[in-house]
């Protein structure tokens, strides 16, 4: 499978299943374009016609293809099944929070439920919970989540000292990360991040006047200025070491640009800008009459960006304009995405298992609990075959390698079912992988 695009004013060409980047200029196009088809493979009569139009283009792809580079044969790889190990976990650690964000896919911290705070003891256990079912992995992954996060640091306090007890115990490594809405971040809480945090995730969605829209108080001040120079305060200590600003653009921001580059200018330099899921009712809803102007606000963020990068002082990293096409994941991970409800698990405050945080609160979707230590077995194996093997849909996207098959929870929320992708999250990740693909090639092109 061979995809085309335009991006930046100039063209490329993607071949899917060997990963060959290009730049191609108009004739290039006209000619890959002509001979392509669904099936990837070239049709004989018609390249022998169109070389006669396109000398020198038909040689240039002629020889890509007998290198293996170019129309390569797609892949009959099935991956194997998962083992049963769990290597990295969400802790819900606190199901309440300071702010009322009004697009909270977790109903500000509570899932549709209560308020609730998970004990020292529960934290511990779920640590332990993983330590056991990690078999021979070494490096395990646990994220702080809620609600907030800070709210509830003696649980933090407790699961981290905990976890570095397990490492020598087990001869395990814990990376420990934490998503904080900033609200909270003090002195002491900052130097404890600093220490034991591999990532450390900063919610701050922008300009001033976009995130005091959506990301107010609970008593419904503004949050903004509070967030910022605590999140400043902690980037300075940070360092070259890990953390990202992650914001989220909705109805309101259509022009997220612009909140991407003041995330920039504010001297944040790894950033994310998250498209917001929202059912169309929702009056922050992105739709899809939206994706024509959202489609120039990535192109637009994608050529300022390439011109940042070019110094020191203005350069930053956006989260989804990374790419790596020499250094990328094995076959296995491009095929089975996230490892939700497989790899990976959330943990409630009461000890339940779900497949990931964003299907907390969804009785259909409950595993288990950390306290018996079973897994639900019908709801392992449904995860387990939700790979690009069995999705048709997915398997003729030219996107697969770089998405696996989108969010199983997006799925289930507009399409009923873990394997029928939500298609607006689908074309703004074609389109920011386009944008991705373009900066790539043109700043490793010599």
């Amino acid at each position: 499978m061979v995809h085309t695009f335009s991006c930046l004013g100039q063209n490329f060409l993607l071949d899917v299943e060997s990963g060959t980047l290009c730049r191609i200029d108009a004739n290039m196009r006209k000619f890959i374009d002509s001979v392509n088809s669904p099936s990837g493979v070239i049709g004989s009569g018609e390249f022998s016609r169109l070389r006669k139009l396109y000398p020198e283009e038909a040689d240039e792809v002629s020889e890509l293809v007998n290198k293996g580079l170019l129309f390569t044969k797609a892949s009959d790889f099935v991956p194997p099944k998962p083992d049963g190990t769990i290597k990295s976990m969400c802790l819900n650690i606190c199901h309440n929070c300071n702010l009322a964000c009004a697009y909270c896919f977790a109903d500000e911290g509570k899932y549709s439920g209560q308020k609730a705070s998970m004990t020292a003891e529960t934290a511990c256990r779920a640590l332990d919970f993983l330590a056991e079912k990690s078999g021979t992995r070494r490096n395990l992954e646990v994220d702080f989540f809620g609600g907030e996060p800070l709210m509830n640091m003696s649980a933090v306090y407790a699961a981290v000292e905990h976890g570095r007890k397990l490492e020598k115990s087990h001869g395990k490594n814990f990376r420990f990360t934490i998503t904080t809405n900033a609200l909270g971040l003090n002195d002491e809480i900052s130097d404890f991040l600093d220490k034991e945090m591999y990532n450390v995730v900063l919610s701050i969605d922008g300009r001033k006047n976009v995130h005091n829209q959506v990301r107010k108080t609970q008593g419904g001040k503004d949050s903004f200025d509070v967030v910022l120079q605590n999140a400043l305060a902690f980037r300075r200590k940070r360092g070259d070491r890990q953390y990202y600003v992650r914001g989220t653009f909705t109805a309101l921001n259509k022009d997220f640009a612009a909140d991407a580059l003041a995330l920039a200018d504010y001297g944040f330099d790894k950033l994310s800008l998250e498209p917001v899921v929202l059912p169309d009712s929702h009056p922050l809803a992105l739709k899809d009459s939206d994706l024509p102007e959202l489609f120039e606000q990535y192109e637009s963020l994608a050529a300022e960006y390439l011109k940042r990068r070019k110094t020191p002082e203005t350069w930053f990293s956006f989260f989804h304009f990374i790419v790596d096409l020499k250094h990328s994941p094995c076959l296995s991970k491009r095929y089975s995405s996230c490892g939700a409800g497989t790899e990976y698990v959330a943990v409630t405050p009461s000890g339940e298992i779900y497949p990931c945080h964003q299907f907390v609160g969804n009785a259909a979707y409950k595993m288990g609990n950390i306290e018996s230590g079973e897994i639900d077995s019908a709801l392992y194996e449904k995860f387990c075959a939700n790979n690009l093997a069995y999705k048709p849909v997915c398997r003729d996207c030219w996107a697969k390698y770089h998405c696996s098959g989108g969010c199983a929870a997006n799925a289930v929320n507009f399409n009923g079912n873990i394997s029928s992708p939500y298609k607006t999250a689908c074309a703004l990740m074609q389109k920011r992988l386009e944008c991705a693909l373009a900066v790539y090639c043109l700043e490793n092109e010599e």
